[in-house]
């Protein structure tokens, strides 16, 4: 397993937490008033991240548990969870936020229509590097919850997540499947090589999966953002195997998204029924969480989305570097 290089700074915050995992002693802010989807504070939260993950390559060996970064990201997921829930709807009603997963509120809008439609390689090259951010570590941030579950719930999660670590073949986990995606695509299958390029809505997708994650208060947020990422994935995944056709890309690239359109059609009814059943089953005063972790997932993916589809329909790069290549390094 190779660890991740530090990408670049993008303000004071990150550059704080890049110097802390470097090794410099200076002391870390003390206060937060960044943008909570800015890109300063997203890649600051990803970095204080990545230390429960990988680890880095450079710096010092061990800071998960760096008192010193702990509160300055207590402190900067404060101000990104007071801002999803400060744009969401709350409420307790999950079986209603289930329901609307299963509804396109403008049908034929999303990025998905739009890269089987018409978009040209360069855009699905872009999606699969703002995904790889994610993608690359597949499943790994749902793994925090199965401790803090028992009973139906418990099992059926871990079936799900079986399926995701490739039913004991590392060579079909999803993770490994977009590796080879990438490189049928002819980009580099690097764990985080990308990470500069992506700009903070991508990013932010992947925190929101990690701070759910690794707060066991926020177990029903986690399962709420499973399901819905379960329920909605397989018919995207359908329109972009389509996609991968029209524009010519590898049998890798199909794989990926044909696996997704199987496995998460079963997905689905696992998550709704024996997951959060048997979570509220449990526990039925953690709705208000579960429909918190559904509907922060559909805001946030709803933003990247817009960002996605404004850059393309104004024949701009959605990264924050040009990657309008016929394959990328």
């Amino acid at each position: 397993m190779t660890s991740p290089t530090l990408p670049a700074a993008r303000g004071e915050l990150s550059a704080a937490v890049r110097a802390a995992i470097l090794g410099d002693d200076q002391p870390l802010p003390t206060s937060v008033t960044a943008d909570p989807y800015g890109e300063d504070l997203t890649l600051a939260l990803h970095l204080c991240y990545e230390l429960h993950y990988r680890g880095f390559a450079e710096g010092l060996g061990d800071l998960e548990w760096s008192p010193e970064l702990l509160r300055l990201r207590g402190a900067m997921e404060r101000v990104f969870l007071d801002a999803v829930r400060a744009d969401v709807a709350g409420g307790s009603d999950v079986s209603g936020e289930l329901e609307k997963l299963l509804v396109e509120t403008v049908p034929g809008s999303g990025v998905s229509h739009f890269l089987r439609d018409r978009g040209e390689a360069w855009h699905l090259r872009e999606y699969f590097i703002h995904r790889s951010v994610y993608h690359l570590k597949e499943a790994d941030p749902h793994a925090w919850v199965i401790p803090r579950l028992r009973g139906r719930a418990k099992a059926a999660l871990v079936a799900v997540e079986f399926d995701e670590f490739g039913g004991g073949r590392a060579e079909r986990m999803h993770s490994q499947l977009y590796a080879d995606l990438l490189a049928d695509a002819g980009l580099h299958n690097g764990y985080w090589h990308y990470l500069d390029l992506v700009p903070a809505p991508a990013i932010a997708v992947v925190n929101l999966m990690s701070l759910f994650g690794l707060h066991r208060a926020r177990r029903g947020a986690l399962v709420g953002h499973f399901a819905a990422a379960e329920i909605t994935t397989a018919p995207s995944a359908g329109r972009l195997v389509k996609a991968v056709d029209r524009l010519g890309f590898g049998p890798a690239c199909r794989f990926f998204f044909s696996e997704h359109v199987e496995a998460d059609a079963v997905h689905e009814q696992v998550m709704r029924e024996d997951v959060i059943g048997g979570l509220l089953d449990d526990e039925p005063e953690l709705a208000a969480e579960v429909v918190l972790g559904i509907q922060g997932t559909e805001l946030l993916e709803a933003r990247l989305a817009d960002h996605l589809l404004a850059s393309w329909q104004a024949d701009r790069t959605s990264l924050l570097v040009d990657q309008r290549i016929s394959a990328a390094g």
